[in-house]
């Protein structure tokens, strides 16, 4: 198996070479053999002609030489062994001019009497076949002769036995020259595509800063340096997400860890009170319920990502689900002076997984919530429009900068100003809340002003 694109391309393009050649060359060997025997047969015509012209109204016996001047007339020279043959009309000899007499067909006397000329081709005459043409001789609509003239076919076969020679001969040399020239073509078209190959080595997880030189020639190659160049792009912006989610991973990880150790080794160093056993383990048993909902949620962004996000759907009451997360987040949102409302719509129903739907609603509602200072407003709503239903979450909080507005849904980010209020979490709620909306063909939008507040809305299909 040939593993070269370079000598695949050069096989193929000889190949087909070939083929074109063998197709041209018959066509043209074709052509050549019919224009011969058409002008072969125009000439007997010709030469025919001039000796019916020549022989009225005088004898009708010719000498050899004159007839070879007719055939050197029209023909351009005097073929080997021209033949011509007078006959009355009932198709009986009478001047031979040459040594052996040419045959009358049935068919060609029958054409004469009819005033047809014909041609055929008489083989035994020669070492070659005889092309001959019977023509009538016709004087005040009566024939009174019949005239034939012929040539053999020695000049014809040999012009056509040439002129093979000569493809024969052409045909290998310039099927080489073509090879030749298809690898030199290939070896120079292919250049880039080594030069993207080198430079693809060079590229590893730890350099994928480096990127292939474009042409900048718009060509199929510079496309497909330009593919790659954006596929690197891309490659290196995920490994810097992974990276960035592995850090941010470890770092949430090692703070309860550390704070679970910390304790049990106090608790260790010297004999305890049962309360403050007690006391130490229910701090443990918090850090470690940090901890189980930190890989939970890691577990469902993994699922949501790889599309088995397991989905259990069915008819869901919104107006309900959304009195569920009002009523379990009113007394976290009146402790730290917060007012939360809801305006949801009666018998708004969607198809999708309830709990999963809640659990949206809640870390949009929590997260409101949690960047809403004291005495502001956190509304919750809900509206549908036939075909997709909207479930609003506006608060009067801080507001998120434009530029931060797509970044809070990645896993673990926070904004500078939401660093400083030092909330407790996961960092994963919006990003848990955006896999779940996808996973129901839906999105979440976001509007936010700096310092006025932020609306998330999130639009999910009716059906």
């Amino acid at each position: 198996m040939i593993r070269s694109v370079r000598a695949r391309l050069t096989l193929w393009y000889t190949c087909i070479l070939t083929v074109t050649l063998l197709i041209v060359g018959g066509s043209a060997y074709f052509l050549l053999s019919y224009s011969l025997s058409h002008e072969m047969d125009s000439a007997l015509h010709s030469v025919a002609g001039a000796m019916i012209e020549e022989a009225r109204g005088r004898s009708r016996t010719f000498p050899q030489s004159q007839v070879e001047e007719f055939f050197r007339r029209f023909f351009g020279f005097s073929p080997w062994n021209p033949y011509f043959q007078m006959r009355d009309p009932a198709g009986n000899q009478e001047q031979p001019s040459s040594s052996r007499r040419l045959p009358l067909s049935r068919n060609a006397l029958e054409n004469a009497l009819r005033n047809l000329s014909s041609f055929e081709t008489v083989q035994g005459l020669d070492d070659y076949p005889v092309r001959v043409l019977t023509m009538p001789v016709v004087e005040g609509n009566r024939l009174v002769n019949i005239i034939q003239v012929g040539m053999t076919l020695k000049n014809f076969y040999d012009t056509r036995f040439r002129f093979l020679l000569i493809m024969a001969g052409l045909f290998p040399f310039g099927l080489i020259l073509a090879g030749a020239g298809g690898w030199a073509l290939a070896h120079r078209a292919l250049m880039p595509v080594g030069k993207m190959t080198e430079a693809a080595r060079r590229i590893s997880s730890e350099k994928l800063d480096e990127r292939l030189d474009e042409t900048g020639t718009g060509d199929e190659l510079d496309n497909l340096a330009k593919t790659l160049n954006q596929m690197l792009t891309r490659l290196d912006d995920a490994f810097r997400q992974v990276r960035q989610f592995s850090a941010d991973v470890s770092h949430e990880l090692q703070t309860p860890l550390t704070i679970i150790k910390g304790e049990l080794e106090v608790a260790l160093r010297s004999t305890r009170t049962p309360e403050e056993y007690q006391e130490t383990v229910k701090s443990a048993l918090e850090e470690i319920d940090r901890i189980a909902r930190l890989v939970e949620g890691l577990l469902l962004l993994a699922r949501s990502e790889a599309g088995v996000l397991r989905m259990d759907r069915q008819e869901v009451d919104l107006g309900q689900v959304l009195l569920k997360v009002h009523r379990q987040l009113k007394p976290l949102a009146d402790a730290r002076g917060i007012k939360l409302n809801l305006d949801s719509a009666d018998h708004l129903s969607i198809r999708g997984d309830a709990e999963r739907i809640h659990r949206m609603v809640s870390n949009i509602v929590d997260n409101a919530i949690k960047y809403t200072g004291a005495g502001g407003t956190v509304t919750l709503a809900s509206r549908n429009d036939g075909k997709t239903a909207s479930i609003a979450v506006s608060d009067t909080g801080s507001g998120i900068p434009g530029e931060e507005i797509e970044r809070i849904f990645q896993p673990f980010y926070r904004a500078p100003e939401a660093r400083s209020l030092a909330e407790k979490g996961t960092g994963l709620g919006l990003s848990i809340a955006r896999s779940i909306a996808a996973a129901h063909h839906g999105t979440i939008r976001v509007e936010s002003s700096p310092g006025r507040g932020s609306t998330f809305t999130i639009l999910i299909p009716c059906s």
